[in-house]
Parts: C-alpha cells; sequence; structure tokens
C-alpha cells in the first residue's frame, strides 16, 4: 500500500465546516471523529459548553465549536459530527457542522494570523484570538484554528 509522505515543511489538518467556511486543526491532535450522540447538558456552565458524553468509560466535555468562537448557532444535521481533539493533556469533544477530509498544505501556504491581523486595531486582534493562520491550497482556503485559545491554555500552538 502507498503512503504520501509528509515532508517537514508540510501540515496534515483535518477539514471541517462550520456554516459555509472550512476550517482546520493538526492532525496530530486529533483522537477521532465520531457521530452525534448522547451529550448530558451540565448546569452553570459557559454556553459553548454543550455538555458531557461517555467515551468508552470516560467523562469527556463536549463544546460547541461555532459557539465558542462566535459564529451564529443553527441546527444539527446527519453530518454533524463530534471531532475528539487531544491537547497537552486535556481531552475534548468538539461539535462542528461536517468533516470534509485530511489536506497537506505546504507551510510556505499557510499565513499566520500576525500576518492577517496586523494592521487591525487590538479589538480585532482579540476576537481573532482563536485562529492561527490561513491555510491556501490550491486557492482553496482553510482558517486554521488555535485550539489553545479555543481550550483556554492561552498559547500558540506550533
Amino acid at each position: 500500500m502507498e503512503q504520501h509522505e509528509v515532508s517537514s515543511n508540510e501540515v496534515q489538518i483535518v477539514a471541517f465546516k462550520l456554516k459555509r467556511e472550512e476550517y482546520g486543526m493538526s492532525i496530530l491532535n486529533v483522537e477521532e471523529i465520531k457521530r452525534l450522540t448522547d451529550i448530558t447538558r451540565v448546569p452553570f456552565t459557559p454556553d459553548f459548553i454543550k455538555g458531557v458524553m461517555n467515551l468508552r468509560g470516560s467523562v469527556l466535555p463536549v463544546i460547541d465549536l461555532k459557539k465558542r468562537i462566535g459564529l451564529p448557532d443553527a441546527e444539527y444535521t446527519d453530518a454533524t459530527r463530534i471531532i475528539v481533539v487531544k491537547l497537552e493533556e486535556i481531552t475534548v469533544g468538539m461539535i462542528v457542522d461536517a468533516v470534509t477530509e485530511v489536506l497537506t498544505i505546504d507551510s510556505a501556504h499557510i499565513t499566520s494570523s500576525k500576518q492577517i491581523t496586523s494592521t487591525e486595531n487590538d479589538a480585532h486582534s482579540e476576537s481573532n484570538k482563536f485562529i492561527n493562520g490561513i491555510g491556501n491550497l490550491n486557492n482553496r482556503l482553510v482558517i486554521l484554528l488555535n485550539l489553545s485559545e479555543i481550550l483556554g491554555l492561552n498559547g500558540e500552538i506550533k
């Protein structure tokens, strides 16, 4: 079986949809992708935290990624998925509208969020803290998310 080898200047990302835009995160942080399942609501949590789910006997917090990054709410569909991600010692499920594919993007085709927001004022920079950069794959733009900020760990992911 032939496999595509990823060179040191390429990044593999899991691409997914939130509303009409395509987003992505490093495949190295993705543990698995699951269909939407029963989620138990936890009282007195921020509105972007949907609750918890049982993942093979472990309790896993689940967040609605659209709400977390400030996008309007939408109904869940058959394409809705939970991406289980792990960063440092934290494992979380993230609800997305649909998972599209795994992409390999040359790091030369990734524009950092600092380059995008450098001419903007600080208010825009604060609202863009969840974005690491924009990947351009044959004129297909993928917004790369900063999982550290989304999970509240405050720092950039390299």
